[in-house]
């Protein structure tokens, strides 16, 4: 197998830390927003991972001023929509709604970046995709809402509803633009760049919270979970997804995301004693299961390649 196949291969593995991470955000942010703001928490969560991923790209001569100055504008929409578009309206939308409608409306995230790269950027379609699409959706649905149709009956929308679907656009944006800027532009650079650029943005809105001077009275708690946060869930899975975006696509990269509410779940469980319901469960396996089936499928291909071009050859 070529190089080029292993690391497409490898990614798909690599992917998996992602959602582990955002996961693991979701409770360690829930804490540390009750001792900070929760705009000023995001831009010590950003700007701090921005300045890490920044040395690491200029150790590792990946900092390119030419690209910047041919690709700023897309850079520049990736920050505003991915790093402080989708937390600003995340965070607000909270202090309007339920978590659970959050959840709701972030689950179709696959749904609309696979119709988006499909639609755009003329990536493939087949009902394996299509099969994994709608399974692992199903079992987000069922882990949000607990299997129960009471949880259905319960939900009310409002404003704070609005803000969910303008952060959903905002990261469907995000990865879209991603798919076209990393063409010209390294997955480590792209990082790097976009994460800079959306905590100076969020920097400017936490002024008028003034809640840095908070900073300092954090507990030991907190900072273990922002630390978690600005390593785990901002250098390493960010450059990550951007990788997985360079490397395999927009729609299957964003299939990982449907596995962010179940690895909060468990971790939930494990860390905070929530409990889990047996229905629950059982759409945590058919997540899992949609994920594999939509983005395994270019193993069976590179096998059917290899296959076909031995054949050809012995047909000789």
């Amino acid at each position: 197998m070529r190089s080029q196949d292993k690391n497409k291969v490898s990614i798909y593995f690599l992917l998996l830390l992602v959602p582990l991470f955002w996961g693991g955000a979701f409770g360690a942010a829930k804490h540390v927003i009750t001792e900070i703001p929760p705009i000023t928490a995001a831009t010590l969560r950003f700007g701090s991972a921005g300045l890490i991923l920044f040395a690491i790209a200029v150790l590792r001569s990946e900092w390119k001023m030419d690209v910047l100055k041919k690709q700023w504008p897309g850079l520049l929409m990736m920050a505003l929509t991915g790093i402080f578009g989708y937390n600003a309206f995340f965070f607000m939308a909270l202090d309007y709604t339920s978590a659970i409608n959050g959840s709701l409306i972030m689950a179709t995230t696959p749904v609309f970046v696979t119709l988006g790269a499909v639609l755009f950027f003329n990536e493939s379609w087949n009902r394996r995709l299509g099969l994994g699409l709608l399974l692992s959706l199903i079992g987000v649905l069922i882990v949000i809402f607990k299997g129960t149709f009471k949880t259905i009956a319960s939900l009310t929308f409002n404003e704070g509803d609005l803000l969910f679907v303008a952060g959903l656009i905002s990261w469907v944006t995000h990865g879209l633009i991603g798919k076209s800027v990393m063409k010209g532009a390294s997955p480590l650079f792209t990082t790097a760049i976009t994460t800079l650029f959306g905590s100076c943005f969020l920097a400017i809105w936490s002024l008028f919270e003034g809640g840095w001077g908070k900073v300092l009275h954090m507990s030991g708690q907190s900072w273990i979970e922002m630390l978690f946060m600005i390593v785990c869930s901002t250098v390493v899975a960010f450059f990550l997804w951007n990788k997985g975006i360079h490397q395999i696509g927009a729609s299957k990269s964003s299939m990982y995301m449907n596995l962010v509410p179940i690895n909060a779940a468990w971790i939930a469980l494990l860390f905070y004693g929530s409990v889990i319901t047996w229905q629950q469960l059982v759409g945590m396996v058919m997540v899992i299961i949609g994920v594999y089936i939509s983005t395994m499928n270019h193993k069976f291909s590179y096998t059917n390649l290899k296959k076909g071009k031995l054949n050809k050859s012995l047909s000789r």
